[in-house]
């Protein structure tokens, strides 16, 4: 249980990107059948301390806007799965660059076992780390790192 006398614990936005809410839906054998709100219901679950927030768009413009929003003394770090524009969006990497709040990419299936055009990611050289291949369990490890830091 949080310490109630303890000062607040800086937040982190969990960012997921296009087609992230058919998860459970859209190719189970790629993505597993764990929903979006599974995904979230279980990191509160795991880090009841912490102040989480969970976004999801399907547009670039309004990821560009999240990760300009995430970016103050409140928000410790950003864990963000980008989806498809991970291997397509300038834009996304210049709103990463442009911002001083960490920003850990995270990737469900494992990138590089798939097709050849998303072994390139435009946003990892911008972001702090990179997690890609173990399923939903990889929000779990990015948070968990962004809880080591702030603790």
């Amino acid at each position: 249980m949080p310490d109630s006398s303890a000062p607040p614990r800086p937040g982190i936005l969990v960012l997921n990107g296009p087609n992230l809410n058919r998860l459970g839906q859209r190719e189970p054998a790629v993505y597993g059948s764990l929903t979006l709100a599974d995904v979230e219901s279980t990191l509160r679950e795991r880090f009841p301390d912490l102040a989480l927030r969970f976004a999801q768009h399907n547009s670039e413009g309004a990821l560009i806007d999240a990760l300009h929003a995430a970016d103050t003394v409140e928000t410790a770090g950003v864990v963000f799965n980008p989806g498809g524009y991970a291997h397509t969006s300038v834009a996304l990497r210049d709103a990463i660059s442009s911002i001083s709040t960490p920003v850990v990419e995270v990737h469900i299936s494992n990138v590089y076992a798939r097709e050849s055009f998303r072994h390139t990611s435009l946003l990892s050289a911008v972001c702090a780390g990179l997690i890609t291949g173990f399923g939903v369990a990889g929000y779990t490890m990015a948070v968990g790192y962004f809880e080591r830091k702030t603790g």
